[in-house]
């Protein structure tokens, strides 16, 4: 039977983080665009458990990794996911609210 990743150690999260990245690597190079895309999530994933969800609050706002074009406000968070809407560069809401893992929140915008 396979562990949660919520019940790994730190140690055990960093190797299965390498282990996922030459896998996504490896799969990018094949051109095998969906399991690089699932792998690529799975590293998401990971590695917001290795992150401290504790350090985001609702209300905040944050850049997003990998697209430059939105922030992120906070409305919830839960365990290694942060609910919220994106912002646009004309500072328009989406109204659609939806989840993202922790690990694709960058840095704080500073109002």
């Amino acid at each position: 039977m396979s562990m949660l990743y919520s019940d790994y150690t730190v140690e055990q999260l960093r190797e299965e983080l390498s282990k996922l990245v030459e896998k996504s690597q490896k799969a990018q190079q094949l051109g095998e665009v969906s399991k690089y895309e699932i792998y690529e999530r799975k590293i998401q994933i990971v590695s917001s458990y290795m992150m401290n969800p504790d350090q985001f609050s609702p209300g905040e706002v944050y850049r997003l990794k990998g697209d430059p074009g939105y922030t992120f406000e906070i409305t919830k968070v839960e365990g290694i996911m942060v609910w919220g809407h994106r912002i646009n560069l004309l500072g328009q809401k989406v109204e659609k609210e939806e989840a993202l893992p922790i690990a694709l929140l960058e840095e704080k915008v500073e109002e």
